[in-house]
């Protein structure tokens, strides 16, 4: 992964790092074997970079991960799904331009201002 910001999400702390979190959190279901995954990791680094602090980006690795990726139903790779309070709140599949990425998480990080 280029980006040092990218999470690794796996079974085993899928609860924790997605559902659990505060922040909302882009999930990149991928493969190495994955031609259009490849393609599609600049973009998952560059949100990643964009929202640092604001929101969490990671990926599943879909062989190595199979609980999760049968959980939510990963049928075709990319998929990209987007969590809000453990709940899903969009999901992409296929090669998405960072647009459609970064319009989705801007609706949700919306802040209050704080006093």
């Amino acid at each position: 992964m280029a980006s040092d910001r990218v999470m690794e999400f796996t079974d085993s702390n899928f609860e924790t790092e997605v559902l659990q979190s505060e922040q909302p959190v882009l999930v990149d279901f991928w493969a190495e074997w994955c031609q259009p995954c490849r393609m599609l990791a600049p973009t998952i680094d560059e949100v990643a970079d964009v929202y640092d602090g604001r929101a969490k980006v990671g990926k599943v690795d879909t062989d190595a991960n199979r609980e999760i990726s049968m959980r939510y139903g990963i049928s075709a790779i990319p998929t990209v799904i987007l969590f809000k309070n453990g709940e899903v709140s969009r999901k992409f599949v296929g090669l998405t331009p960072k647009e459609q990425f970064t319009e989705a998480i801007d609706e949700l990080v919306k802040q209050p201002v704080s006093d």
